[in-house]
């Protein structure tokens, strides 16, 4: 045992992303915008080719969201240079695919069920995507996921919470999977702000191969706004930001969140009344008589086990009350997935279930 953890030690000394990279990435001379060679501030713009009437919509966002990763990394306790900032978590997922893998050559891994971008993101990009199965409880095999990986593997994908499952992967699980390859692992916390579980961001100085995602569309309420967070080594944040187009991120985007984070209270207020109603949603779901089961949420949603689920989301949609109906998805036959909303909406679902017969 002491044998291996030391030679896992001398692999982590000796892993550089560089060797991930497509070479033709790391040849990559960027695109300069005007605002990249000039960042500053001045009285007169004329280098932009901008229109000057109808300030300040009239002038480009900065194209490297300074002061927005500024606040977004004081908040998270981050080195802003490991931050990059997407049109969603999406942008970001096809990025690092963009960045890191040759077309027709390259393999990544997803543990499924999962997020279905992870796929379709390898589909768009001409990626063989392996798919490991998570186990019949939902917990994550990490020894299925190590034997899967080859010498032209670059990503694994990990969701933690997991949608459409809801739960938490195993914290030594996915530090065992990260401290034993030598490609790239993305942990996507688009719903650890809902989770019992601490994310990985406090261990990601020490993991080279590590990326995180997060976002703003769950528990900030700005899904409308389209901002995913990447955190990585900044190694890597460089070539995100060299293939990004300029101006990725809008200003309305990037003055909506800066609002945002100036009033975190309500994020957590709102979190609170969340997990509250979760707790209630579960407790009269599970009342049920056609419910077989809801399994343990670490999410903003539950994940629900019923008799005959695809008629029951035929029924609550004609009357008007949408869910997701996942029992297409592996392990998730006969599950609906519901999300959590006002006491309201969850009223209205529940009065529509308890009239089903």
């Amino acid at each position: 045992m002491l044998r291996m953890m030391r030679t896992v030690l001398r692999m982590k000394s000796r892993f550089d992303i560089t060797r991930l990279v497509r070479s033709n990435i790391r040849e990559l001379v960027p695109y300069a915008s005007a605002r990249d060679e000039f960042p500053g501030s001045a009285s007169v713009y004329l280098d932009a080719n901008e229109n000057p009437f109808n300030a300040p919509l009239n002038r480009y966002p900065d194209p490297k969201q300074r002061r927005l990763k500024e606040e977004i990394a004081r908040l998270k306790s981050q080195d802003p240079a490991c931050l990059f900032l997407g049109n969603g978590s999406d942008e970001g997922i096809d990025l690092l695919f963009r960045v890191l893998c040759e077309p027709g050559r390259d393999n990544v891994i997803t543990v499924d069920p999962t997020y279905g971008m992870y796929g379709v993101c390898a589909a768009v990009n001409d990626v063989e995507r392996r798919s490991v199965l998570l186990r019949e409880d939902f917990s994550l095999d990490p020894d299925a996921v190590t034997g899967a990986v080859d010498e032209y593997t670059r990503l694994i994908f990990l969701c933690s919470p997991n949608n459409p499952t809801s739960n938490s992967l195993d914290r030594r699980s996915l530090l065992r999977i990260i401290d034993t390859v030598q490609c790239m692992v993305v942990v996507d916390e688009a719903y650890v702000d809902f989770s019992r579980e601490g994310g990985l961001l406090p261990v990601l100085p020490g993991k080279k191969n590590l990326v995180v995602l997060q976002t703003f569309s769950k528990a900030w309420g700005l899904a409308g706004v389209r901002l995913g967070m990447l955190f990585a080594q900044r190694e890597l944040i460089g070539y995100l930001t060299a293939v990004k187009y300029p101006y990725n991120i809008s200003a309305l985007t990037l003055d909506r969140v800066l609002e945002s984070l100036r009033e975190p209270a309500a994020m957590e207020r709102w979190v609170d009344l969340i997990l509250k109603e979760r707790e209630l949603l579960a407790e009269r779901l599970g009342s049920l008589p056609f419910v077989q089961r809801i399994y343990p949420s670490d999410a903003n949603f539950l994940l629900v086990k019923m008799d005959d689920s695809r008629r029951v989301y035929r029924y609550l949609m004609e009357r008007g009350i949408i869910v997701r109906d996942r029992s297409s998805v592996p392990l998730c036959a006969g599950c609906l997935r519901i999300t959590v909303g006002t006491g309201k909406e969850n009223g209205l679902l529940l009065k529509a279930l308890n009239a089903y017969v």
